[in-house]
């Protein structure tokens, strides 16, 4: 049975899983990131992957795959530009390699993400799929075809940049508009909340302090049926499904699967959505794309960070 280590590498924290090639997690290692500069994050990605080899009996390891935010050269492996981190051209890829003396390949979280969830998750066997992982903001990544589409600079895929909302929307953090992103991740739900909050003086939601809502408590609140909460999720599901309903005029899948932490609310986001892209999906025939919530939960990035190592990049077969 063939095994790789998967890196999954966040802004605050990094994890690193032994996983196998049957897409199971057999450990998992993690550490929180307090510092950015890179020979403090090198150091902190070198012990979790130590820390998950020295648990193998087998030491016989395919490699070693890490998905981070950001552009990446997948020759490589070099950090082109990171948002997390505000790194340039960091040769991840080259400091693995001399570390371990293992195969090391380096891509875009989301785009591990989605070979994962289109390996093992809900995207297996389903050749036209997308993964959008809603979260801080938003990674997508496109399976067309069966093959997973990269792009000429290993940037397609980057869906929460398109702006659905350019005149009236929230500024984005790339610097433009109502971005999908600033609109529909976790954070755009807030924004939604906060922007509705003159509206609703009483509402429950601002007994904290506006920089601790969170978009969890603005989903509960509006599967309570809390005013301000259906409001904010009304409003936030009505962007949602014009950033789907493009996706799906541009990409033509048959199933997008949604990630993510707000994503784990599950059918009361996809049976609200869903009837909203449909309406919107005028160039396809009615019941051609299926919404459903992604299954690998937050070990999809490591899981395709691992399978990337298995299968020597970024193959779907």
């Amino acid at each position: 049975m063939g095994q790789a280590i998967g890196v999954d590498l966040g802004g605050s924290h990094v994890l690193a899983a032994v996983v196998d090639d049957t897409g199971q997690v057999r450990s998992k290692h993690e550490r929180d990131i307090v510092d950015h500069a890179p020979a403090v994050v090198f150091a902190s990605i070198e012990k979790v992957v130590s820390e998950a080899l020295a648990t193998l009996k087998d030491k016989n390891v395919a490699g070693i795959g890490v998905g981070a935010a950001g552009n990446i050269d997948l020759e490589t492996g070099t950090i082109r530009y990171s948002p997390n981190f505000g790194w340039k051209d960091v040769a991840v890829g080259e400091y693995l390699r001399k570390a371990f003396k293992l195969p090391v390949f380096v891509a875009n979280d989301a785009r591990c993400a989605t070979l994962g969830e289109h390996t093992y998750g809900a995207g297996q066997g389903v050749d036209d799929f997308v993964l959008l992982t809603l979260g801080t903001g938003i990674g997508g990544g496109i399976v067309a075809g069966g093959r997973l589409i990269v792009g000429s600079r290993a940037a397609a895929g980057e869906v929460g940049h398109h702006q659905i909302r350019p005149h009236d929307g929230f500024v984005c953090g790339c610097g433009k508009i109502g971005c999908f992103e600033a609109q529909c991740s976790g954070t755009g739900l807030i924004r939604h909340a906060l922007a509705l909050a003159p509206s609703f003086p009483r509402s429950t939601l601002l007994d904290g302090p506006k920089d601790k809502l969170g978009s969890r408590a603005i989903r509960k609140a509006a599967q309570a049926g809390d005013g301000h909460g259906l409001a904010a999720w009304r409003n936030w599901i009505d962007d949602l499904g014009y950033g789907l309903a493009n996706i799906v005029a541009m990409v033509n899948p048959s199933m997008i699967a949604l990630g993510g932490g707000v994503a784990s609310a599950g059918r009361f986001i996809t049976d609200q959505v869903g009837p909203l892209v449909e309406v919107r999906s005028t160039m396809v025939p009615p019941g051609s794309t299926t919404i459903v919530t992604a299954t690998l939960g937050n070990d999809a990035g490591a899981i395709g960070a691992a399978t990337m190592a298995l299968r020597g990049g970024l193959v779907t077969a």
